[in-house]
């Protein structure tokens, strides 16, 4: 029972914490003039991807590697599948925004870029410096294409419509404070899937791919939600493709440069393919440029649950 309250309080941290990042940075970024696709696979997915990244180095610094990989495939596959699932029960989601194409296949690229580093049972310090590199050059893409969006909408705005520097001080706060609470959060987190592995005697790495990564993507399921209501498909869509890309170049990366990550066999023999074909899935739909509707969503969100069945039925693999 202890376990279980710790964890639930650590997921509430999580959850304010990140909900103050993302609101924090995207009023930065729109006071900047961003657009939402940029806005969704930049700002919000480092913001939503943050408790991953510190329930990661956490649970690495904890000894417990099954949980700092998983946390970041399960995550993975998770935003693939519910987060998309779920928006679309509510309202269609439009793959339209331009370059969701080239964001997909990136995506996929990199699914496989970490397949290929995995396969050997070990993310070491130099896969790091690799992931890292992969990210460095992801994030000069894509700030080179908000610079010319922003240069081609401020050319259209007067400078007036700037935002108050009142605004970008709270702005400013809020960042802070998610910072801090996701720390915090963290290692909550951490202690309390620790003592729910022990009591249920499954694996680190079946809690890590299952429930931590469930808890973890709450951010972006909120974030992805509140998009599909307010019809700002763009942000949403960004938001997955940008938080798988976050999730692996970024969390994992940083996390063996500072401690080489064993990779289970659970992991490999499991749940790396099930990461894989949760990002394959999403080429076509980007590519014939169809919605995203409720029997998709459906469809999608009746495989996470299968997925999620499997894991914990199959714990002898663990």
């Amino acid at each position: 029972m202890i376990p279980f309250l710790i964890f639930a309080v650590g997921l509430v941290i999580l959850t304010l914490s990140g909900d103050a990042l993302v609101r924090g940075a995207v009023a930065i970024a729109t006071h900047f003039h961003v657009p939402p696709l940029i806005i969704g696979l930049t700002i919000i997915s480092i913001g939503t991807s943050s408790p991953e990244l510190f329930v990661s180095i956490q649970a690495a610094f904890n000894d417990a590697p099954g949980l700092a990989v998983g946390n970041a495939v399960g995550s993975n596959i998770a935003n693939a599948l519910i987060v998309l699932g779920l928006p679309a029960l509510i309202a269609p989601l439009y793959f339209t925004a331009p370059g969701i194409r080239r964001s997909t296949l990136f995506m996929v690229a990199i699914s496989l870029a970490f397949i290929a580093l995995a396969i050997d049972g070990l993310i070491s310090t130099f896969d790091g410096f690799i992931l890292i590199a992969l990210l460095i050059i992801y994030l000069t893409y894509s700030i080179s294409i908000a610079n010319k969006a922003r240069r081609e909408k401020l050319s259209t705005l007067d400078e007036s419509s700037a935002a108050p520097k009142e605004g970008m001080k709270k702005s400013l706060i809020y960042l802070g404070l998610g910072f801090v609470g996701l720390a915090i959060g963290a290692k909550f987190i951490v202690d309390g899937a620790l003592g729910l592995a022990t009591i249920w005697g499954v694996g680190e790495t079946v809690v890590g791919t299952t429930i931590v990564a469930l808890g973890t993507t709450l951010p972006e399921i909120a974030a992805t939600l509140a998009a599909a209501f307010r019809r700002q498909a763009g942000v949403a869509i960004g938001n997955v493709i940008g938080s798988n890309i976050f999730n692996l170049l970024a969390i994992l990366g940083i996390t063996s440069m500072i401690i080489p990550l064993p990779v289970t066999s659970h992991l490999l023999e499991f749940d790396i393919w099930v990461l894989l074909a949760s990002a394959t899935i999403i080429i076509p739909i980007a590519f014939l440029r169809r919605p995203i509707g409720k029997i998709v969503g459906g469809l999608l969100t009746l495989a996470y649950l299968s997925y999620l069945f499997i894991s914990f039925t199959g714990i002898t693999l663990a």
